[in-house]
């Protein structure tokens, strides 16, 4: 063992380089496997909620795409053929959004609208059995925004849905970052002294002979704060982070909920139709003026095609007397997700207590022999603290971990 670069010893030693570099890989998995297996229940807790909130809300959209379509089907149904790439697109639009997609709810909410407003006009301001031409349409879609045939709705459901829709993709977007931290955190890169303090720490007794030998909790303390100084910087972060899922978690109920929302979006467009009927004739009269006499040509208005029971099953899921409501299940997840809190600040000692570490008052091992007691000086947790670690030198944080950190202090001020 004349060449070993790290249990060097005066003692004899059954080790040679080979060995030392084969422990050192050991040393280092043994570490991230411990940090995998510390995370498993907070991992799965994310991701498990992060795909049934995911189902949830596309069980909604569903649901409210299938309610419009029965309104138009039911109350409607001379539209119903007209409307359904209508309902169909704006639905999409809305499912596109809260899955992260970058589009803006006011353009597609105005889209829905605006292209709805033909058909209104044509079936209900002045109806007919014939349909009006493309250049008349696209009068009416420009002039729509003046006449204001659908009263104050549209401005109604753009401001009801917009508040409730934004919480809801800001939530998923925040379980998604929290699956990506630990998973970050979860594969950790260990520096060369680190890894060295690592081997020191686990295998270099075993060159000795004593592979029963743990390590001082002093010398754990020291080498595992060292190694996980990054994470402890996560802490701060963390803690802000399912403080603000707490926050957001309770702004997310009452009148501006999602499903609450979503599932009310047929009665407002309904709302939005009887408008327009009820000020049929004046808004005819307007039309005529700005876009001229409706050009008609002729059509045969197909029936309603759309199955009404499909879905169907769905509405157990959000039944108000059900405990398995969408508001429910966010509550139950938040209060479970409550004890991680302090789960990147506890991390070293939970590692080094439960796990590494001899019982204080045993002999243990401090590095380099089988002591009585660690004499070193412990540090604290931080990559500050670790100026005075006798055990491993660290350099700055990983710029993996800054980037994480710099993503948990976007979503904190996005919520």
């Amino acid at each position: 063992g004349v060449d070993l670069q790290v249990c060097t010893s005066k003692n004899p030693t059954c080790c040679n380089k080979n060995m030392e570099e084969k422990y050192q890989a050991a040393a280092k998995q043994d570490i991230q496997q411990a940090l995998q297996t510390s995370s498993t229940t907070i991992k799965f807790l994310i991701s498990c909620n992060a795909a049934a909130f995911q189902e949830t809300f596309e069980m909604l959209i569903r649901l409210a795409k299938n309610y419009t379509s029965t309104l138009f089907c039911n109350t409607y149904g001379n539209m119903a053929a007209e409307t359904t790439v209508r309902v169909q697109e704006f639905f999409t639009d809305v499912g596109l959004f809260l899955f992260g997609t970058d589009v803006s709810t006011e353009e597609f909410f105005n889209r829905f609208f605006d292209t709805l407003f033909p058909v209104v006009y044509n079936h209900i301001i002045n109806p007919g059995l014939t349909d009006i031409s493309l250049e008349n349409a696209e009068c009416l879609q420009v002039a729509k925004t003046d006449i204001r045939p659908f009263s104050n709705i549209p401005k109604k459901v753009i401001g009801q849905m917009g508040r409730s829709l934004l919480p809801s993709w800001i939530f998923l977007q925040a379980l998604n970052l929290g699956i990506e931290v630990i998973n970050t955190t979860d594969h950790l890169h260990f520096s060369k002294d680190c890894s060295r303090a690592l081997l020191r720490m686990r295998y270099c007794p075993h060159c000795q002979g004593l592979t029963l030998s743990k390590p001082c909790m002093g010398c754990c303390l020291n080498i595992i704060w060292g190694c996980l100084a990054d994470l402890t910087e996560v802490d701060l972060h963390w803690r802000g982070y399912i403080q603000s899922l707490e926050e957001l978690s309770s702004a997310m109920s009452g009148a501006y909920d999602t499903e609450h929302v979503l599932l009310n979006f047929h009665s407002l467009v309904n709302d939005a139709l009887v408008q327009a009927w009820i000020h049929g004739p004046g808004l005819s009269e307007q039309m005529n003026k700005i876009c001229g006499p409706p050009v008609r040509k002729p059509m045969q208005s197909p029936g309603c095609s759309f199955d009404q029971n499909k879905d169907n099953q769905g509405l157990k899921m959000f039944s108000r007397d059900s405990e398995e409501t969408p508001t429910n299940r966010r509550k139950e997840f938040i209060s479970h997700l409550r004890h991680y809190r302090a789960f990147y600040g506890s991390l070293v000692d939970q590692l080094c207590w439960n796990e590494l570490a001899a019982a204080d008052g045993l002999p243990c091992w401090n590095g380099e022999d089988v002591v009585r007691s660690y004499t070193y000086h412990v540090v604290g947790s931080g990559i500050k603290a670790q100026s005075a670690n006798p055990e491993v030198e660290v350099k700055g944080t990983d710029p993996v971990i800054s980037q994480i950190i710099d993503k948990l202090k976007h979503i904190i001020q996005v919520i």
